[in-house]
């Protein structure tokens, strides 16, 4: 048996999503062999899988959760855990109010823990293959038109340090379609401006290579030249993008700059760094891009989770086939 792994505390973000159930009740200790195995699975999510901080605090939270469900049967090992009582969990879930997505998510954690105990030996059987989990509507991503990116893009004033900088941030979280977090973790040696590339480290800390624009290129040659050496300060590492007194720029502090561009810009719809990146999926797919080639670009595990935007590319069609077509209007 591995040694008990300390937990570390949940961030921010993380308290921030936690979506306990209404009447939940608050944790107790769990007996001994269910939070052994608990923590074993964690350290392998963190050791061999490299998952981040973020990932393993969700996967904690809804083992505990099921953990804490199964401890209160009078289960005391998680061998002995059958998929009635499993079952018996999920319906809590439901009838506590805990929206279907949630679920799901709590389920898809619980199926990878238990197919951990299968090979681990653990178990002999993995009991949520019997399990049938809510059914989730993937929701087709809302994105930005080409006007209205350029629009956003071109808030940002360029007269000061900041606007080059936010201009930068712009274009390149348009131009390669980089996530918040991996937008605020970038460092200097990810992005080669000569090949016109970033090395990017994505969920899981698995690398990816994605294309940089000229224009995106342009603007941090542009942010690299002027801007960024008048934020550096004595103890400034190696971050690309950085705040005032020279620490790297958080996610929240990208959201806030994203938001207020979108302001300036006259933008009703909200806008968050995802809104571009989902812009910039659907644009190379009008565009004609091959949808491996997006998947690829994204850092997604499945290409069914990109064909997603093959919906949205369906969607406007429909629409310009409706508004000009002389016998496409629908009654």
């Amino acid at each position: 048996m591995p040694p008990r792994r300390k937990r570390p505390p949940p961030s921010r973000d993380a308290r921030a999503d936690s979506d306990r159930a209404p009447s939940e009740p608050a944790e107790a200790a769990l007996p001994p062999e269910l939070a052994e195995d608990l923590d074993a699975f964690l350290a392998f999510l963190e050791l061999e899988k490299g998952s981040s901080r973020n990932t393993l605090a969700a996967y904690e939270r809804d083992l505990t959760q099921c953990a804490a469900f199964v401890a209160r049967a009078g289960v005391r090992a998680w061998r002995e855990v059958g998929a009635v009582t499993l079952t018996d969990w999920l319906y809590a879930l439901t009838e506590q109010g805990l929206s279907v997505a949630s679920t799901a998510r709590k389920l898809s954690a619980l199926r990878s823990f238990c197919r951990h105990l299968v090979r681990e030996g653990r178990r002999p059987d993995d009991p949520t293959e019997l399990l049938t989990g809510p059914k989730l509507r993937r929701r087709v991503p809302d994105t930005l038109n080409v006007r209205d990116v350029a629009r956003l893009l071109e808030a940002p004033t360029p007269t000061d340090k900041y606007g080059v900088r936010d201009r930068a941030i712009l274009e390149l979280a348009y131009s390669s379609g980089l996530r918040a977090s991996e937008l605020s973790s970038l460092a200097l040696t990810q992005v080669d401006l000569e090949s016109g590339f970033v090395r990017v480290f994505g969920k899981g800390s698995k690398e990816r290579i994605v294309p940089l624009g000229d224009s995106a290129r342009r603007a941090i040659e542009s942010y690299l030249g002027s801007a960024r050496p008048a934020l550096v300060r004595a103890r400034t590492g190696s971050a690309l993008f950085l705040r005032d007194r020279g620490a790297a720029l958080s996610r929240k502090t990208l959201w806030a700059l994203v938001k207020k561009h979108a302001a300036r810009a006259g933008l009703e719809k909200p806008v968050k760094t995802h809104l571009l990146r989902h812009s910039f999926a659907t644009h190379l797919l009008s565009g004609g891009a091959d949808l491996r080639a997006i998947q690829e670009m994204l850092g997604h595990a499945s290409i069914t989770t990109t064909q997603i935007y093959t919906a949205v590319e369906g969607r406007r069609l429909l629409s310009e086939h409706e508004k000009y077509h002389p016998r496409g209007r629908r009654k």
